[in-house]
């Protein structure tokens, strides 16, 4: 059952706030599991730097794995979720208001997370510096047309303006609960709240900051993915060599990132009792965007397939077509019918109203895009152009103690992002509200 929105500034920060001082029982038994798990993928990574990297699966052609995969699955959901707040605030979209602070957190999470794997291929992670692209006493010199120099390049800076947009759209609440707070905990949030007042002068530069670095972000998500893409596209390993992975790298990313709001969305919004902000029309805006992405994503895969027919490239069409009636040829179709098929139920209302599918969906389209991702990278460096050199790949316990410990970490980050920050923007949702505002709620005149 849906309400109407909160009509007092009381009753706005009481409910989101809420999410911070009172959560449910059972969050910190999650947590504690969520916490070992993640402590078990970190044996695994101990395992992996004790015996070095022959302790994982991999094995001629195959010499990537799922670390491979996982970092282009979490580097897409990072892209995504500045680039839905980013795009929704300047198509000025009001269903943004419910989903923008968590999609910038995620954005950060999966970042940081997506950034621990070229630390697992270093093998000697201590030395993670070398990654970065300058002069050094040790006589190297980088190479400017490494993938790893420019993806370096590329996701630091987007790193970066991501979190400078997450934390300028943070200010005001930091505020409201620095002045609903005492001790310790009120004075971090005094310090994170940089001075914030409310007054006139501050929100005019706040709403004009705001709205260039929304305008970077849109422009930087679409660059530094298409700079990922390019990881594939510039080899010439059959599969790969393509100029539709850029739009299609993009498309994808968006896909599974509207996908990840809503298998998060949904639970939270049940469990701290937000459904008056967190309306169904939000959940159904959500999924019918969804619908857009899985078109563009089914003729990227069309266009893949005709484009390898077509070159009449021997390499090319073998590989395609093994891709489809192959050894990994079922898990080509399992992508197709979740990352497609799947999504074209939002269609019905019933499916993108009801919470309970909404949550199904979006788990079985990320379900998809997780193993597009392995297809793209396992089962195209499976088959290059010697026959006598294919081979298969399946990833040990090593590697899927790390996969696992990764989710848990992402689950965990977000559970405490959601304890101790407003995962709502309370000054946008008064502002929505429409809302009377007082000096240090919202909007006060000098």
């Amino acid at each position: 059952m849906e309400h109407d929105l909160p009509v007092k500034i009381e009753d706005v920060n009481r409910q989101i706030l809420g999410t911070l001082w009172r959560p449910p029982r059972y969050y910190w038994v999650v947590a504690l599991l969520l916490f070992l798990g993640l402590i078990y993928g970190l044996v695994a990574w101990g395992y992996l730097i004790a015996t070095g990297l022959g302790s994982a699966g991999y094995h001629p052609p195959v010499m990537w794995g799922i670390f491979l995969s996982n970092f282009i699955f979490w580097i897409g959901i990072a892209h995504s979720g500045t680039f839905i707040s980013a795009i929704l605030y300047l198509f000025r979209a009001r269903f943004r208001t419910s989903i923008n602070r968590m999609s910038e957190a995620m954005t950060m999470i999966c970042i940081v997370i997506a950034g621990s794997y070229p630390l697992i291929h270093l093998g000697r992670s201590w030395i993670f510096y070398w990654l970065i692209p300058y002069p050094n006493q040790r006589g190297l010199w980088p190479d400017f047309i490494s993938p790893l120099t420019f993806d370096f390049l590329a996701v630091s800076t987007y790193f970066t303006v991501s979190l400078i947009f997450w934390y300028t759209g943070l200010v005001p609440d930091l505020a409201v609960i620095r002045d609903r707070t005492s001790g310790l905990r009120g004075k971090i949030y005094g310090l994170l709240a940089l001075g914030w007042t409310g007054s006139a002068r501050q929100w005019r530069h706040y709403a004009m900051s705001y709205l260039l670095l929304a305008g970077v972000a849109t422009a930087l998500v679409i660059s530094v993915h298409t700079v990922v893409s390019w990881d594939f596209a510039l080899p010439i390993q059959p599969g790969w060599h393509s100029t539709i992975f850029p739009p299609y790298f993009v498309a994808g990313a968006i896909h599974s990132g509207l996908s990840m709001v809503l298998t998060l969305l949904v639970p939270m919004r049940r469990i701290f009792r937000i459904e008056n902000i967190v309306t169904t029309r939000t959940l159904e805006l959500i999924a019918e965007s969804s619908i857009v992405t899985a078109f563009i994503l089914f003729y990227s895969y069309a266009m893949e397939h005709f484009m390898a027919w077509y070159s009449a490239d021997i390499f090319e069409n073998q590989l395609y077509m093994f891709r489809l009636t192959g050894y990994y040829g079922w898990i080509m179709w399992l992508v197709v019918f979740c990352a497609v098929v799947a999504p074209m139920l939002y269609f019905f209302r019933k499916f993108r109203t009801d919470p309970l599918w909404l949550f199904i969906i979006s788990v079985v389209i990320n379900i998809g895009m997780w193993w597009e991702r392995f297809i793209i990278v396992i089962q195209s460096l499976s088959q290059n152009f010697l026959p006598f050199q294919w081979g298969f790949y399946w990833p040990n316990w090593t590697e899927l103690a790390y996969t696992l410990g990764t989710f848990c970490l992402f689950l965990l980050a977000f559970m405490l992002f959601a304890k101790y920050l407003p995962s709502i923007p309370i000054s946008e949702v008064k502002k929505e509200a429409g809302i009377p505002t007082r000096k240090g709620d919202l909007f006060h005149e000098e």
